[in-house]
């Protein structure tokens, strides 16, 4: 059955698939690469099964074939030109389609439950100071944090000298540290050129770098590189989800991880070289109760929903049915069965009920198997406010937020008291005071189907409500965080997922009388953001934006004015790696250094991260 899709329904592709098509162009066609890419975005598609086809006129067609809803070889991209398969065609379809995640198949669960694992972790990526894919344990959700980068065991002074070659710390073989320079190659050209310079050329380039590291066995780098690039994509597409912050952290991330892996030994290797996929473990028996469902959707062509339970300690696990689609999928998953055993709960009914498990299978992020020997029948839930959800209330804001910010779960469980809105740049947030501290609670997503900013809307009518709500941190140097459930302002022991369940004016309580509007307290901000700005304007504009001339000395004198003389150093470091060109013996001026420039950029990157986590905490702690 034939059906006429929009221009952004064509199936995700594999980057090994773009980056050998993009390769395979001529000189001449690579430059024609980004107006061809334009010109299919306005063409018309039609999906027939597993086959996709783009009229690129009215005599030629691409075809698409996505088995499974995924294009894994550059044959299943067709194009009935003249040219082809040498054409142009294939080439931008392939560029204009979203990025595919790795899909391996695991040893203990079936093929459908990883594809859901990836593209969940795909869909949390940049909800955390690095991207969740499998790299290591994600405490907070079932299990204990694992070691950081660097967190090898002290041996003593000498103790590499006197240990025998088979106790020396593992480094990494000579393909993976090639395939982190090629990484790193790759990502400094991404951020020499900027997103407005980064086209489908240095796209590709840079997923060819990514499907490298992979093969090679740095599947935490290669992921890290493709988000990369869906965050340039997104940046030159004007999405609306796109945030320049998200795309300088996994720039940042994709760098770091580059120049550390050649260097990195132990530990710190294994942290930064990741697993492919993190392994199902048998838990035994579980008791859940259910918290609430969020829905996901994903920059990369997946969508879902996910819905969050907790057993009697505390410790936190998810439900998750992620596949291939657009909004309409996010919407419509949270009333389809919940893909563990025979239960027919669907996502929505478990978010109030629970479920009793016997044979678990649990991943380190707390996701739940759907393997053969898994059980699970509909059980008893729990209300917000008694035992045992109401243990996760329990601890401080600032505690919970140390603990995100240390590398644990990200969820808060706050007590709040609605006071109203303040008006940002990227819409309304909503106003609420958590024991003294005035909380901005944002839309955790802004696509039209999802009725999240919606419902802050309503919900800032309901003014003094005094409520226990679930959100995600977001780190920043003021307190703030994405809403993602609440009480219902008007109905004591109901439920809203702000994702999900539309809120009316007719469920909202009737004001006693008018209340005043609030005052809206303004964050003072660090002057760290003098340097912060130049790290988001050389992600954005590349080089070329820090290279004209000009003098950092004010802003070097107010930061070291506030005791922020090695961010005075950082700045002024960045502008001269960008500015700097050296000039060959007849005088002509020889191309800027790139390896400098990326270097100065990472420096200044992780120096800020490392501030606004330290900010980010202190505001909460106020």
């Amino acid at each position: 059955m034939s059906k006429d899709l929009g221009p952004t329904a064509l199936p995700p592709v594999a980057p090994s698939v773009t980056a050998e098509l993009v390769a395979a162009l001529s000189p001449r066609l690579r430059k024609r690469l980004d107006a061809g890419i334009a010109k299919l975005a306005d063409r018309p598609i039609v999906r027939d099964d597993d086959i996709v086809r783009i009229a690129v006129d009215d005599a030629t067609d691409i075809e698409l074939h996505a088995p499974g809803g995924t294009v894994t070889r550059p044959d299943d991209i067709r194009c009935g030109c003249l040219l082809a398969p040498d054409c142009l065609h294939r080439a931008a379809a392939a560029s204009a389609a979203p990025i595919a995640e790795p899909a391996p198949e695991p040893p203990t669960e079936s093929r459908a439950e990883s594809r859901a694992e990836a593209a969940t972790e795909s869909a949390t990526a940049a909800r955390s100071e690095e991207p969740d894919t499998g790299a290591g344990p994600d405490a907070g959700s079932g299990a204990e944090p694992g070691a950081g980068p660097g967190a090898a065991p002290d041996a003593g002074p000498g103790a590499g000298a006197r240990a025998d070659a088979d106790q020396q710390p593992e480094r990494a073989a000579p393909e993976q540290c090639a395939a982190a320079r090629a990484l790193y190659t790759a990502a400094t050209a991404v951020l020499e050129a900027g997103t407005d310079g980064s086209g489908a050329v240095l796209q590709a380039e840079l997923l060819r770098a990514a499907h490298t590291a992979r093969l090679a066995g740095l599947p935490r780098a290669a992921a890290t590189a493709v988000s990369v690039v869906t965050a340039v994509r997104a940046a030159r597409s004007s999405d609306p989800a796109h945030r320049l912050a998200d795309l300088v952290g996994t720039l940042r991330d994709a760098l770091s991880a580059a120049h550390r892996i050649p260097h990195a030994a132990g530990p710190e290797l294994t942290e930064l070289r990741g697993t492919v996929r993190q392994p199902y473990r048998p838990d035994g028996s579980l008791r859940l109760y259910g918290l609430f469902t969020e829905p996901v959707l994903t920059a990369t062509g997946f969508a879902g929903a996910v819905t969050w339970t907790a057993d009697a300690e505390g410790r936190l696990y998810q439900v998750s049915d992620v596949a291939p689609g657009g909004a309409g999928r996010a919407v419509g998953a949270a009333d389809r069965a919940v893909r563990v055993g025979d239960t027919a709960l669907t996502h929505r009914e478990l978010s109030r009920a629970g479920l009793a498990v016997s044979g678990a299978t649990v991943s380190p992020a707390g996701r739940l198997g759907a393997g053969a020997g898994v059980r699970a029948v509909r059980a008893s839930g729990a209300d917000w406010r008694a035992a045992p959800l109401d243990r996760l209330w329990t601890p401080t804001a600032a505690e919970q937020v140390s603990r995100a910010l240390d590398g644990g779960s990200d969820l808060l469980f706050l007590e709040v008291t609605l006071v109203g809105t303040v008006r940002e740049a990227a819409g309304d947030c909503l106003l609420a005071d958590c024991d003294g501290v005035t909380l901005r609670l944002a839309a955790a997503h802004d696509h039209p189907a999802l009725p999240h900013r919606d419902n802050l809307r309503l919900l800032a009518a309901a003014r003094g409500s005094r409520l226990r709500i679930v959100a995600r941190l977001t780190p920043a140097p003021h307190p703030r965080a994405l809403l993602l459930a609440t009480e219902h302002p008007a109905v004591p022991g109901t439920r809203v997922d702000a994702g999900l369940d539309r809120l009316l004016h007719a469920d909202l309580p009737a004001p006693a009388s008018p209340a005043p509007a609030p005052a809206v307290p303004t964050p003072e901000e660090s002057p760290v953001h003098l340097l912060r700005r130049r790290v988001q304007q050389a992600a954005s504009g590349g080089r070329l934006v820090l290279s004209f001339p000009g003098s950092t000395a004010a802003d070097v004198r107010r930061l070291n004015s506030h005791g922020l003389a090695t961010a005075g150093d950082l700045l002024d470091e960045l502008h001269a790696a960008a500015a700097e060109r050296s000039r060959d013996v007849f005088g002509r001026l020889l191309p800027a250094d790139p390896d400098r420039f990326a270097r100065a950029w990472l420096a200044a990157a992780r120096y800020t991260d490392e501030v606004d986590r330290a900010l980010c905490a202190a505001a909460w702690s106020a």
